[in-house]
Formats: C-alpha cells, structure tokens, sequence
C-alpha cells in the first residue's frame, strides 16, 4: 500500500496517504454532516455541521495515525524497521521492515495499537462529557470517544492480519515454539474472520442496507486477501528453510564494460538478451550493478553520452550476500534495503547473483516436482 501523496516522517518513518483516503475521508465528513451531528445537535448551522465533520473526520483519521505509531514505536524499541505508515480507504496501515524474532515481541507490537485506541476512546470520552454545555466540543468528542472504541475492539478480532489475529498468532507461537506453524493457524482464523464479514455483509444487503452491507463486504474482501497473503507467505518460508543461496543464485550473471554508453546496453544487450541487470566492470574488476531501472531514469537523450559506470550502483551501495548464507535471510536483507536482487560474494570476489525472479523460480520448481 504506497502513499501517492508524502505527509513527512516521524521517527524517521515517512508517513503518507494514499489516493483512496480521499473517498473514505469524504464518507465520513458526509455521514458527520448529514447524519450524526443534525440528529444529535439539530440547532446548528448547516454550515457548522459540514466544518465540524470535517474536523472530525480529520481528527479520527489522526486516532487512526495514532494507533499506527503505537505499533511503530514498539516496533522500533524492538530493533524492527518500519518502512512506512500509509492512511487508505480501509484506515492505516504501518509496514513493518520485518518479523518479529520473539512472540513476546509479536505481542507487545500487535496489543500497542489497540491499546493506543482504547487509550483515546477514553479521553475523548471524558472531554466530551466534560464539555457537554458546548455542543461544538462534546459532539465531535464523544463520536471520536465511540469510533476509537470501536477501531481498538474491532482490531482485537482474532482473525490476520488484524492487530487479534497477531497477537493470537504471538500466543500459538509461544506454545508451540513453530513460528510457521503460528502463522498458519491466525491466517486460517483471518480467512474464517473475512468469510464471516462478506457473509454478514450479504446478509445486510439483502435487508434494505446497501451502502453498510457493501462496506462490510468490502472489508472482508481485503482481510481475506491480506490472510491468504500471510498463509502463502508462510508456505514459502517453509519451503525455502533451509536453501542456501548457493543453491539458488546464478552463476554466470550478465557483466558490462564500464565504458560502454547506455544506448550501447540498450541495442546490444536488452533488446536482444532480455536482461534486466548487469554487473559492470573495468579491467577485470567488479565496479558495480547497472539495472533497467538505473537506465530509465536517465534522460533519453542523453543515453548516447551516459557511461554505464557513470549510472550504475557502485559495489559499496550494494546489498551482497554470500554463497553460505540461508535464501530467507538473503530475501531479508533485500527487503530491508528495497532491492531486487544482490551479488554473491566469497573471499572479496563475485562468485554469482541471487535476484527474486531466481528465488520464485526455484520455488516453482520446488512446487512442480511436490517437494
């Protein structure tokens, strides 16, 4: 889920919403103008009630920005990266650079969240009781108090891959000491969660709701995909414990000389080889990696003039992994630098190139001949 427009960063996190924010935040302030706030304070000005829900529905969406900085910052007291913390249609979401190593760990990040929600059900409770006497204060407090209320026990559904469904999955994890094992069990709960939401949803159609029983179905429709994601995900990892990534990377991978102009990697080597990456060299020696997407961003016309050397990604810059290393811890480390692939070394020199496509690859055969 990347954000289409940047809001800055927190803690080194960079915070954005993406474009499906807008028609969610656009419900919202609608259904606080049109429908809540004339029915519980019918003396305001129409033009009140829109400002107000706008206001509203911008602070809930900061409840929402709040209960994902609950669980970045345990994320990040626990040494796990987060990449991103994105606001979308379905709320927010915080990209966690990876897995947690404990499931005491799982917990505390997974409960941050709902407790965070909880924590604000309750302030904006007691403000809004407290400043009953002002409507423009006590009605938006005491809607931010219920949804907050409801975001924190409705994140507690033991079902993946909501805040429950880990925090369920930290629980089997500790019992069965099989971190595998876990995530299958809350990706299957998550699955019989989301069927149970579509079902529901149909339900709530079929009796006159539309725009809620779409909602709910909606809803289902995305935890069920985030589910069966997890459960793939936990597959693979199966399959691929213990590879190492001698067994996987390529042995002979695409080299380039430095001095050969980007148009020249174009005609001689894309357009006839198909290749994607390409290690440049100089003399013999490695320099570093040239990808289709480091040609790219180079102005077309100056394709002519460019030197590979002169795009690539010098070897430095590089994420390299080594023929012993396990393929999962490899992937890691790609993920955690957003890379596509990493060149394999031993004793300082290259010895192959591990890429996700080869990693995919070797998973297809795995799947094809039943290991």
């Amino acid at each position: 889920m990347e954000a289409n427009i940047k809001l800055g960063k927190m803690w080194g996190i960079p915070l954005g919403l993406h474009i499906s924010w807008f028609l969610i935040f656009g419900l919202v302030t609608w259904s606080l103008a049109a429908g809540y706030l004339p029915g519980e304070y019918p003396r305001m000005s129409p033009i009140a009630y829109w400002l107000l829900g706008a206001v509203t529905s911008l602070l809930f969406f900061g409840s929402v920005l709040l209960h994902e900085l609950g669980h970045s910052l345990i994320a990040l007291r626990n040494e796990i990266p987060v990449r991103s913390i994105t606001l979308f249609i379905f709320g927010g979401v915080a990209q966690i650079g990876r897995d947690p190593s404990t499931p005491g760990a799982e917990f505390r990040i997974a409960i941050a969240g709902p407790l965070t929600s909880l924590g604000l059900a309750g302030v904006f409770s007691a403000f809004g009781y407290l400043t009953q006497g002002n409507p423009y204060l006590a009605a938006p407090s005491l809607w931010l108090g219920r949804i907050n209320l409801i975001l924190g026990v409705f994140n507690l559904i033991p079902g993946f891959p909501l805040d429950g469904g880990r925090v369920l999955r930290a629980i089997i994890w500790k019992i069965t000491d099989n971190f595998q094992r876990a995530t299958q069990a809350a990706s299957v709960s998550g699955q019989m969660v989301a069927f149970g939401f579509i079902v529901f949803g149909m339900m709530t159609i079929f009796t006159g709701n539309l725009f809620n029983g779409l909602w709910l179905v909606f809803i289902g429709w995305f935890l069920q995909n985030a589910a069966a994601n997890s459960y793939a995900q936990a597959n693979l990892r199966e399959m691929l414990r213990g590879v190492t990534v001698a067994q996987v990377m390529q042995t002979e991978p695409p080299h380039t000389p430095g001095r050969m102009t980007l148009e020249q990697v174009v005609e001689e080597q894309v357009l006839t080889g198909a290749q994607r990456y390409f290690f440049v060299e100089e003399n013999g020696w490695l320099k570093g990696l040239l990808t289709l997407k480091d040609i790219t961003a180079a102005p077309r016309e100056e394709w002519g003039r460019t030197l590979a050397q002169d795009a690539m990604i010098p070897l430095e810059r590089l994420v390299q992994v080594s023929p012993e290393m396990k393929v999962l811890e490899a992937l890691q480390a790609m993920d955690d630098a957003d890379v596509a692939q990493a060149p394999v070394m031993e004793s300082g020199r290259m010895v192959g190139l591990l890429t996700r496509g080869q990693i995919l690859r070797y998973v297809r055969v795995l799947g094809e001949i039943g290991s």
